[in-house]
């Protein structure tokens, strides 16, 4: 064989007898066959097959099987983002005229979805309350198809009663999509309590490292399985091996991480619930949580990330008072080993459902920090807000002094 040919083909080693613990990556677009039968055949090999790099190589069909495992599913579809995963979870099941159900405390690009593109295709949209089964059951039409929750709800920490929930719409014909993010599916199985389609953003707590983004879709049973690859194949999209391999890295320590940023998260909330300038802190596994008993029935545990509600005079300093954090980053994301903290707002987000509070709200994301450092800054932080307040507080009496 001459020298140029060979530079370009590549010998097969044998593999008997390598077995790593971490799995290969491996690249590829063009993915030969055999003969020109089996690439006659190729569509024959079903969404199990390889035929293409866009559908899947060792490396992501890895990851795949490790979350349809753990989600108690029947097939995982990865996508490029967490969002592209909630998009590509509903978009094959809707068409013109149809009708679809979204929490009011979903995910901001969710809703975003919804309003701007779902209904410039001519899909009605409608938002239900995430704590009232009967308003989804008042709200259901004989053209709904999805159902679409998130438990918690962004940012508000609301939880379904998804199984309540999930009967009423099947009732009705429509499917139920849960963004399982949060929880993750160590400790919470939206399948498993009646959901057909879950989400979750891999760029977050299973990835863990800030690294990548990725999200993905699983699917209850194989009859939803056809609708969702040929949407993401028409449109091309696909991820790379080499996230692939990082989240499965990642993936190995989610247990560990995941619940010492639920010890120390809660320990905080307990924390931070009693000061003075704290209307309210928002984890479900606090006693004091409205919706705690569901969460308790239904989860398996929590996660690293609550918010804490103001009082008015302290909210007005949220945004400023992160300039006192040292060791808290701030940053939108959550899930990774740096502990986070965001400013979030929150009345333009809602629609079906009241918000009482405070339009700014703090959401705290718990890293792997030593815990004393990352209070000393907690502690900073409510600091600051005091020293915001106090000194509001005697410009207002100066001034009422002045003018009496």
């Amino acid at each position: 064989m001459n020298d140029l040919t060979q530079c370009v083909l590549t010998p097969a080693v044998p593999t008997e007898g390598f077995t790593p613990l971490g799995i290969g990556t491996h690249r590829a677009s063009t993915i030969v066959f055999k003969d020109a039968a089996a690439y006659a055949s190729r569509g024959e090999r079903g969404h199990e097959g390889y035929s293409y790099g866009l559908y899947g190589t060792p490396t992501t069909r890895t990851l795949e099987a490790k979350l349809t495992n753990l989600e108690e599913g029947a097939w995982t579809f990865l996508t490029p983002s967490g969002q592209a995963a909630n998009a590509l979870a509903v978009l094959p099941f809707l068409a013109a005229g149809d009708h679809i159900l979204i929490a009011d405390t979903a995910y901001p690009p969710m809703r975003d979805l919804a309003e701007t593109d779902l209904r410039r295709l001519g899909v009605e949209v409608e938002f239900f309350d995430p704590r009232s089964p009967d308003d989804v059951a008042s709200r259901m039409r004989p053209t709904t198809r999805i159902v679409w929750c998130e438990s918690p709800g962004s940012t508000t920490m609301e939880i379904l009663d998804l199984p309540r929930i999930a009967a009423i719409a099947h009732e009705h014909g429509a499917l139920v999509g849960v963004d399982n993010t949060w929880a993750t599916p160590l400790n919470f199985k939206p399948l498993a309590h009646g959901a057909d389609i879950v989400t979750e953003a891999l760029t977050k707590f299973v990835s863990g490292h800030s690294d990548v983004l990725m999200g993905s879709i699983t699917v209850r049973d194989d009859s939803l399985i056809k609708p969702i690859r040929s949407l993401i194949g028409r449109m091309g999209i696909g991820v790379s091996p080499d996230d692939a391999s990082l989240v499965l890295r990642g993936f190995e320590t989610l247990g560990v991480r995941l619940r010492h940023s639920e010890r120390v998260a809660l320990d905080f909330a307990r924390r931070i619930e009693g000061h003075p300038l704290v209307t309210q802190v928002l984890h479900p596994a606090l006693e004091s949580f409205p919706d705690h008993a569901v969460w308790k029935r239904d989860f398996l545990g929590s996660s690293g990330v609550f918010s804490i509600v103001f009082t008015p005079e302290a909210s007005a300093h949220v945004a400023a008072s992160l300039d006192a954090l040292k060791v808290f980053a701030i940053g939108a994301s959550w899930g990774g080993t740096r502990s986070l903290a965001a400013p979030m707002s929150i009345t333009g987000f809602r629609s079906a459902t009241d918000w009482s509070g405070p339009d700014i709200i703090l959401r705290l994301s718990i890293g792997l920090e030593d815990e004393g450092e990352l209070w000393e800054d907690v502690t900073r932080l409510l600091a600051f807000l005091d020293d915001k307040c106090s000194d509001t507080a005697s410009d207002t009496s100066l001034k009422t002094a002045r003018h009496g």
